[in-house]
């Protein structure tokens, strides 16, 4: 594992990230270093953020609690919402349309399939970080 550069590459992350499989494993063993490593200024991680253009997140849910995905796709989405994001790929703060609820379908880091919901600030970081994976630069 280790700590990757955090990518302001806007041609990067402006494009949609490739479907990661089981060979991309070390990718997110980065991503969640990177994470930690960040812990004190950054919520979640998609993994074009440290360079890789796969379809790969993690987020901090309580402060020592790291939720990953892969392959993440938001199916469901409710009670939306107007608020500012800042990211650290880049300068300041953007206006973002949130959803306070969303149900994510997932891989776990065995490849295994979820679906799980989530509310509130949880919801906020993962639609930031599968915007990530859509090329989606707020």
């Amino acid at each position: 594992m280790m700590i990757r550069p955090i990518s302001k590459d806007i041609s990067l992350l402006s494009q949609k990230s490739a479907p990661a499989t089981e060979k991309d494993l070390p990718v997110l063993m980065d991503l969640v270093e990177t994470l930690n490593a960040n812990s004190d200024r950054c919520v979640g991680m998609a993994a074009d953020m440290i360079g890789i253009n796969k379809r790969i997140i993690a987020i901090r849910v309580e402060q020592q609690l790291t939720l990953s995905m892969i392959n993440p796709v938001i199916v469901k989405r409710a009670r939306p919402y107007d608020t500012e994001e800042g990211c650290l790929s880049l300068e300041g703060v953007r206006p973002a349309k949130r959803y306070d609820y969303i149900e994510v379908e997932y891989l776990d880091y065995n490849f295994k399939k979820h679906r799980d919901s989530f509310t509130g600030f949880t919801a906020q970081v993962i639609q930031h970080e599968v915007d990530h994976c859509e090329g989606i630069v707020i």
